[in-house]
This record gives structure tokens, C-alpha cells and sequence, in this order.
């Protein structure tokens, strides 16, 4: 079975970092995501779908976008069954979070110039492991761990007149 989704749209509020009684970050956004097809002389309709975040990927979402700013969402859809105010069962669907990126132009994008358009995804700890602090988000740890500050003697030539071990 196959449950994976990839999403790309504007965020339709800012960001609200919360946390759980158990010290879990948990985020709530809004996608606004456009359809790819609109009949000819109609404009194009926007579906609005809610995603969360957890842990790592909440404090990431929290600290570096905006209402109105493109991002890229990776995760699966999960729901989840709830009782409103009048007592009435509801089926709430959402989309749970494994990984975000920026996207969108350069002007959209905080942070200082010549700073790399798209960052890893976060990696959440496994439920009761340990958390990560929010310090560890930081966009310098980003510039650090990335490619794009690698020197050519970095890398080394790989000999393929060798068999290969697979």
C-alpha cells in the first residue's frame, strides 16, 4: 500500500508553533494549492488543504515562512475521527508532514542574499525519543551540511573499471 503526498501552494496564514502537555511541537498551516485545469474562460480554482507538522518540521515551519510564501510538503494523509460542539461525529482530513522545502522566487525567501533557495526536509526523532532543540534549525547548520559550499578537492573519482559490489 501507498500513501505519500506532494504538495505545492501558499500558505494562507502564518504558522502557529504549539506544543502538546508532553513538550511536543506541533504546527498547524493551511495550503492554498491550484488546480491544474480551469475551463477555458473560467480562472483557475484553489483547493485548501490543512497540514501538520510535528516536532522538527513544526519549529522549521514556525521560524522561516509566512503567510502568502510558496512551500513544497511531503507526507501521507491520515484521518481521524472527532465529535464538534453539537455532538455531531466528524472525519477531519489532513495531511501529516515528513519533510518541507522553500520554493517560489528568491525575493519571497528570508534570510540574507545568496542563500540557498531550498533546504533538507527535517527528520522527526522516533515518538519518545529525544528532542532536538529549536537551535538546531538554524540556517547556518543548513549552509553547513550543504553541497553547494564544497570544494572540487572534496570529492574523489570513482574507478569504474571495478565490479560493483550489488
Amino acid at each position: 500500500m501507498l500513501n505519500v503526498v506532494a504538495l505545492t501552494g501558499r500558505l494562507v496564514e502564518d504558522p502557529e508553533l504549539k506544543t502538546t502537555g508532553n513538550g511536543v511541537s506541533v504546527c498547524s498551516i493551511r495550503l492554498a494549492v491550484d488546480r491544474d485545469y480551469a475551463p477555458q474562460g473560467q480562472e483557475r480554482k484553489a483547493d485548501f488543504i490543512n497540514v501538520v507538522a510535528w516536532r522538527g518540521t513544526a519549529v522549521f515551519i514556525s521560524k522561516y515562512f509566512r503567510k502568502g510564501q510558496m512551500i513544497a510538503v511531503n507526507g501521507s494523509i491520515q484521518t481521524r475521527q472527532y465529535e464538534d460542539r453539537k455532538g455531531n461525529k466528524r472525519t477531519a482530513v489532513e495531511v501529516v508532514a515528513a519533510g518541507v522545502s522553500f520554493c517560489g522566487s528568491k525575493s519571497e525567501q528570508p534570510g540574507e542574499k545568496g542563500n540557498p533557495k531550498t533546504y533538507p526536509a527535517q527528520t522527526d526523532p522516533p515518538l519518545g525519543g529525544a528532542q532536538t532543540p529549536p537551535q538546531a534549525y538554524q540556517r547556518q547548520e543548513y549552509e553547513q551540511q550543504s553541497f553547494t559550499n564544497a570544494e572540487p578537492d572534496d570529492f574523489s573519482a570513482v574507478d569504474f573499471d571495478d565490479e560493483l559490489p550489488f
